[in-house]
């Protein structure tokens, strides 16, 4: 293994900083700005610092006439450096890179020889709180959740590979009033439900929905079931059993999705804080954020229109109660340098007033951008044809394992179509299904910018053409295919042979792959995975102009196409993973 050295704009960010400090050493502030250029005829990245620079010298400098001369100055005084091929001055005074055409190549190399880990990002921050999923106990996962789950799995994914120690948080609604309704219900159902097996409940979301009814309809069943509550929080016995007993029926139906999707999550519900709520809020009265309003106890912010209940007029908690000591814990126990709550774009409003008042208590730092630091990735909806939330016909939320079954079911027949019952195992007929069906499901979502709705349409996400995981997992077998069909092996082709990039779509292909850390980065920074997928789709892109014009397998260039063919399946299998799809080898 050996160390990375960093991505292409960091590398570049080096030696461009040398030069600004050499040419400019009076300024000590000026921190490199390194870009993709917009237009690859005048290089591959550019350096922008001349223009700022300009502005703040011009009033005191007599050697330099305007940003050009400085872009000059800049482009002159840079070290010399494998990684640079040649440089030139565009506009006002903009460095034009051209990256040395062998460096590429044997960065690729070198990848593959070490690993495509060597390529990972290299972040500030070190430890991250991921909060994700966040189902409510007795009602099912529906396709609301998907983004959330989906999402979140793929930042705690982006994280982890820039070597982030991530703390995956399932943070269940398994707390509050409706548990009185739950239990009284399950009291009045099964009078010796302890003896009864949990199937004795059935469908829980139906159990919910008649608990519900009762609760809204039976003031005698209203009063039993608030004074279940009372009993439940105030610890007895036979009261928190029933109540474990809900939760894990619950528990057991959410890890069958997350175990179709793949998704790692450790729940810590909203009972595990409900203990130390009493001890953050007396923290928050005694630096005297919280005051009394209409009997409640509240936190007024700035520029909103209501306050942040913490305590509610009966004296009970609420959700703000509940993130409140979440956000404490979170940062005071777990030492989280990074809280990320993944959640619908409603729920903003909400998460910013916490976020307040965790700075306003000293909690978090009073720079927004600073570290430890919180943030809410919002996102939009489902939408369904007609352009509303996604709903079934009888106007029910979707089921999410409902909508699993579909796509992989869709997958399977259209697989058993073309033919490949006859040639592949049932188990390979399953798993393919699987690994296409569900990677369709997550890629629609994820290619979309996050905080946009997205509407949900089997066709459009299952066809094998266009920005789709069916095309994409088609491109990556495509290539594996290429490489089975050479009969060469690929690691002795990694000792042995040497990677060239001498025609100008292999040149294009190895810049695109050398650009994979620096996309993750920015997906991490700005919590947008799209951008890993406008990425990965560019890059399949890339891949077909490479081969339509390049010939592999027979020409000369064999060995060396072989290889660049092996680098891009390499970093794709990488992006498929961290998208949390499953490549497949063979289609």
């Amino acid at each position: 293994m050996t160390d990375s050295p960093g991505s292409v704009k960091e590398q570049l960010a080096r030696l461009f900083d040398e030069s600004l400090r050499a040419t400019f050493p009076d300024e000590l502030d000026v921190q490199p700005q390194i870009a993709v250029c917009n237009n690859p005829r005048f290089g591959d990245y550019q350096c922008n610092n001349a223009m700022s620079v300009w502005a703040k010298i011009k009033s005191r400098s007599s050697q330099f006439k305007g940003p050009q001369p400085v872009g000059q100055a800049i482009m002159h005084n840079l070290p010399q450096s494998e990684v640079i091929e040649k440089c030139s001055i565009a506009g006002p005074g903009f460095v034009n890179v051209v990256l040395s055409r062998q460096w590429i190549a044997q960065s690729i190399q070198k990848m593959l020889i070490y690993g495509i880990e060597t390529w990972a990002p290299k972040l500030s921050v070190k430890r991250t709180i991921v909060d994700f999923s966040s189902p409510n106990i007795a009602k099912e996962m529906h396709v609301g959740h998907l983004r959330s789950t989906i999402i979140g799995d793929t930042l705690a994914r982006m994280l982890e590979f820039s070597n982030v120690e991530v703390l995956r948080r399932n943070h269940v609604g398994d707390w509050g009033t409706q548990f009185g309704m739950l239990i009284a219900y399950l009291f009045e159902k099964f009078p010796n439900w302890q003896a009864a097996s949990a199937q004795a409940i059935g469908d829980l979301e139906a159990f919910y929905k008649d608990s519900k009814r009762r609760f809204d309809s039976d003031p005698a069943f209203k009063e039993r079931a608030q004074k279940a509550v009372v009993s439940l929080q105030g610890g007895d016995e036979e009261y928190r059993k029933a109540w474990l007993q809900i939760c894990e029926i619950s528990r057991k139906e959410f890890q069958k999705i997350y175990d179709r999707l793949g998704v790692r999550l450790e729940e810590m519900g909203e009972s595990f804080y409900n203990p130390i709520i009493p001890e953050v809020i007396e923290l928050l009265n005694k630096k005297g954020l919280t005051e009394e309003s209409d009997g409640a106890r509240v936190i007024f912010i700035e520029g909103k229109n209501y306050p942040l209940i913490v305590v509610k007029s009966d004296g009970g908690y609420n959700y703000s109660s509940t993130d409140l000591a979440a956000i404490w814990y979170r940062l005071n126990t777990e030492k989280a340098e990074w809280i990320i709550y993944v959640t619908d774009s409603g729920q903003r409003d909400h998460f910013e007033m916490v976020f307040v008042a965790a700075r306003r208590a000293g909690w978090l730092p009073s720079e927004e951008n600073a570290y430890p630091k919180a943030s809410h990735v919002g996102f939009g909806m489902v939408l369904g044809e007609d352009g509303k939330r996604f709903r079934t016909r009888s106007t029910e939320v979707v089921k999410l394992i409902d909508l699993l079954d579909e796509a992989k079911s869709r997958c399977k027949a259209a697989l058993v179509e073309r033919g490949k019952a006859d040639e592949w195992t049932e188990e390979e007929l399953e798993q393919t299904a699987e690994a296409v069906g569900y990677g369709a499901v997550k890629y629609a979502d994820l290619k979309n910018n996050r905080l946009t709705n997205y509407t949900f349409n089997f066709d459009q996400m299952l066809n094998d053409k266009g920005n789709t995981a069916v095309y994409l997992l088609y491109a990556h077998a495509r290539i594996c295919s290429i490489i089975k069909k050479s009969g060469k092996d690929i690691e002795e082709l990694i000792k042995n042979e040497t990677l060239d990039l001498a025609h100008k779509d292999e040149r294009v292909l190895g810049l695109h792959l050398l650009q994979f850390p620096e996309v993750v980065e920015e997906a991490c920074s700005n919590l947008l995975p799209n951008l890993l997928c406008e990425y990965l789709y560019n890059l399949s892109e890339d891949f077909t102009r490479f081969y339509t014009n390049c010939q592999v397998v027979g020409s000369a260039e064999e060995a060396s196409r072989l290889l660049l063919c092996e680098a891009t399946a390499v970093v794709m299998r990488k992006c498929f993973h961290l998208l949390g799809i499953t490549p497949v080898y063979r289609i």
